[in-house]
């Protein structure tokens, strides 16, 4: 059974077909699926997910694409949602210079907030760092106190980055580009990553890896991510999908 750790089921393209998606899932052997949220809205919304489905957990958080739209109040409504049972994390939260949708100086400001948040709930976070690789990690730097866990979902950097995230007790979180051809550089995070320090994602409806590429993604084609990572490292699926699910649970704290 794999897990897929991070998947966004409560976005609008899953509005036609969401439940046959989740109540199919075990069949395509995907034991659970962590829905994190990226605004105020898909954060109550992942909440409202996870508490109808078992197979379904929620991460509560604001995306640095909505760094803008951030307040004390919102921190508030994060804070008391935290507290939920099926809520699992702190996510999606992060640094976004790609496309720069909020200011930098605001992105940082409410990154460090909400790195705070988590450790004040003691929940673990989930990072979207996207060509902000200096900045996520000096802020990561300076906030850990030996309190702060989590992963690097999506992982899109060099080994080297890679092994310093872990060191500061990180996990990494590979998604669909690992499976496409001219992927150097995840294939060799792949292959270097520990296997007690890897997870698995799809990041749907987003990143669909081959043979589905370019189509709406979704959380069976975990299994794809799985299958190559297991080939690039000369490993069983089964051995990839036992220790990446146990990684996440531990994450997690799913027992």
């Amino acid at each position: 059974m794999l897990i897929d750790s991070h998947a966004h089921l409560d976005d609008e393209r899953f509005d036609k077909d969401r439940d046959d998606i989740i109540k199919s899932l075990y069949e395509s052997y995907v034991e659970l699926v962590i829905n994190p949220g990226a605004d105020l809205n898909s954060s109550i919304k992942a909440v409202a997910l996870a508490e109808k489905y078992d197979n379904i957990y929620a991460a509560v958080g604001v995306h640095p694409h909505s760094a803008s739209e951030m307040d004390q109040s919102t921190m508030d409504i994060l804070r008391s949602f935290a507290a939920r049972e099926k809520v699992v994390a702190i996510g999606e939260i992060g640094l976004d210079y790609y496309y720069d949708n909020s200011p930098r100086d605001v992105q940082r400001r409410w990154f460090r907030e909400q790195l705070r948040l988590a450790k004040e709930v003691d929940l673990p976070v989930i990072i979207h760092s996207r060509d902000a690789a200096g900045d996520t990690m000096e802020i990561l730097k300076e906030e850990q106190d030996g309190r702060l866990t989590g992963v690097l979902h999506c992982y899109s950097g060099s080994v080297e980055m890679a092994e310093e995230y872990i060191k500061l007790g990180f996990y990494i979180s590979l998604a669909g580009p690992v499976t496409f051809k001219n992927a150097k550089v995840p294939k060799e995070v792949a292959k270097a990553v520990p296997l007690d320090k890897l997870l698995i994602e799809t990041d749907s409806p987003y990143m669909t890896p081959e043979p589905y590429r370019g189509k709406r993604n979704e959380p069976k084609y975990v299994r794809y991510v799985a299958e190559t990572i297991a080939e690039l490292r000369g490993i069983s699926l089964e051995e990839l999908a036992e220790k990446t699910s146990e990684n996440a649970k531990k994450l997690f704290k799913i027992k």
